[in-house]
C-alpha cells in the first residue's frame, strides 16, 4: 500500500505536525505499507526524516501553504503525481487555515480525494461541539460564537465525506453519529508516541521541575502555573523549578516573551522555546511532575500520553477532553479548579510533598499508555483502509 498523508510536518510549526512525525515513524515500519508519501506544509527547511529504525521510503510533496486558498488545487495535483492507493488526513479544523475560506476550502479536501476513488480517512482530532470558543481565544462575543458553531456544522459536513471519519474520543462518535447521522464514524484512540522501556520513577537530584510543555497563549496560559507555584514557596521551604517547555501559539505570536518580562522576579522560571524532537525525552524524564495550566480543551491530548510513556505524574484541570481521557484510557493525576490559583497550588503541593504518591501516579500512567502505542494504531489505520477497499470492491 502506497500511503499518503495529508499533515502538516516538522519543522512546521503548524498545529499537529509532532503526531504526524511519528504516525510517519509507525507506518513506514508497517509490512502492508510500501511507501509513505507526505503531502505537507511549505517550509523552508527539509522535512524531518532522521529516523533510527529500517522503514519504507517516504517521499515528501510540499504542495499546501497556510492560509492558501490554492490548497484545494495543489493538494489534488500532487496526489494525482504521486498516485497513493490510500490517503490519511491528520485534521483539525484549522488545519489548513486561520482565515475562514482558506480553512474551509481545505477541508473540502477529503470530498475531492472520496470522488477520486481513492480510500480516504480523516483522523479529526476536535469537534467544533466540544470546543468551547470563549475560553479557547477564538472570540468572547454571543454572536460570533453562533455563526463560528454555524459554519463549524458546515466544516464537518464537509468532513464526513470521508470513507471513515476517525476521532479519539468515544463522546466524539456519540456526537456525530447523532447529529449528522452520521454512519462512518471510528473510534480510534490517540495513542502513546514512544514507549520506552519502564522507568525507574526516580528524579535528578536538586530542584522538582514542575513542567508544561505546548503552545501557549489561547487556552493554555501559564500565569497560574508560575502563581501557583509562588503560593507553594510561600508556604514551604521547597526547591522547585518552573520549566515551560514550548512556543507560542502562532495565533498569539509574543505571548511568552510578555510572560517572561512580567514573570522575570521569579526565581527558578525557566522558558526553553521549541524542544527539538530529540530533547523531548530529556524534558519529561528530568520532571517530576507535568502540569496542564489549560483552561478548555480542544482534543485528545498528546502531552498525557507522553506524559505517561515517561511515567509522570500529572496535574488537569478537571474539564472536558481530559476527564474523558482519564475515564476511557485509565490515566491517574491531581485535578484542578482552572480558575483558582489556590487549586492549582493544592494540587502540586500534595505531589511535592509525598514522593511515593507522585511515584503511584507515574506507574498508572505509564501502565495506561502502554495500552495504545502508536504502532497499534498505525494497524487500526491500515486495517480500516482494507476493509474501505474490500466494500469499494464488491
Amino acid at each position: 500500500m502506497k500511503l499518503a498523508i495529508v499533515t502538516a510536518y516538522p519543522p512546521s510549526k503548524v498545529t499537529l505536525n509532532e503526531y504526524a512525525y511519528h504516525l510517519v515513524k509507525s507506518f513506514r515500519q508497517h509490512s502492508n505499507v510500501s511507501e509513505v508519501i507526505l503531502l505537507t506544509d511549505v517550509t523552508e527547511d527539509q522535512a524531518n526524516l532522521n529516523f533510527s529504525e529500517q522503514g519504507v521510503h517516504v517521499t515528501v510533496k510540499k504542495c499546501w501553504t497556510f492560509n492558501s486558498y490554492a490548497n484545494i488545487f495543489s493538494v489534488i495535483k500532487a496526489i494525482k503525481q504521486t498516485q497513493p492507493d490510500a490517503i490519511l488526513f491528520n485534521l483539525q479544523f484549522m488545519k489548513f487555515g486561520d482565515k475562514k475560506i482558506a480553512a474551509a476550502l481545505g477541508l473540502l479536501l477529503p470530498k475531492r480525494c472520496v470522488r477520486l476513488k481513492i480510500p480516504t480517512i480523516v483522523l479529526l482530532h476536535n469537534i467544533m461541539e466540544q470546543v468551547d470558543l470563549n475560553s479557547a481565544g477564538f472570540t468572547k462575543s454571543k454572536l460570533l460564537q453562533r455563526i463560528y458553531t454555524s459554519i463549524g456544522t458546515t466544516l464537518t459536513k464537509f468532513i464526513l465525506n470521508a470513507d471513515i471519519v476517525a476521532v479519539t474520543i468515544s463522546k466524539y462518535v456519540d456526537i456525530l453519529q447523532e447529529k449528522y447521522h452520521a454512519n462512518n464514524i471510528a473510534l480510534i484512540p490517540h495513542g502513546t508516541f514512544e514507549l520506552p522501556k519502564e522507568p525507574t520513577y526516580q528524579i535528578p537530584k536538586g530542584a522538582l521541575k514542575i513542567m508544561t510543555f505546548g503552545k501557549f497563549g489561547t487556552y493554555k496560559k501559564v500565569e497560574i502555573l508560575i502563581e501557583a507555584v509562588e503560593k507553594i514557596r510561600a508556604r514551604r521551604t521547597v526547591d522547585l523549578e518552573i520549566v515551560i517547555a514550548g512556543t507560542d501559539n502562532p495565533n498569539v505570536i509574543g505571548y511568552l516573551d510578555t510572560v517572561q518580562q512580567q514573570y522575570s522576579h521569579v526565581p527558578g522560571l525557566v522558558f526553553t522555546g521549541y524542544v527539538e524532537e530529540a530533547d523531548v525525552p530529556i524534558i519529561f524524564e528530568e520532571s517530576a511532575m507535568v502540569v496542564f495550566p489549560y483552561t478548555s480543551t480542544t482534543g485528545s491530548s498528546g502531552v498525557l500520553h507522553q506524559a505517561g510513556s515517561y511515567g509522570k505524574a500529572v496535574v488537569m484541570p478537571d474539564i472536558g477532553d481530559l476527564s474523558l481521557l482519564v475515564q476511557e484510557e485509565g490515566y491517574k493525576g491531581e485535578f484542578f479548579d482552572p480558575t483558582s490559583i489556590d487549586s492549582l497550588a493544592d494540587a502540586i503541593e500534595k505531589i511535592v510533598i509525598d514522593p511515593e504518591y507522585r511515584q503511584e501516579l507515574g506507574k498508572t500512567n505509564y501502565k495506561a499508555a502502554t495500552a495504545y502505542p502508536i504502532s497499534r494504531i498505525a494497524d487500526i489505520y491500515v486495517s480500516n483502509f482494507n476493509s474501505i477497499k474490500e466494500r469499494k470492491n464488491k
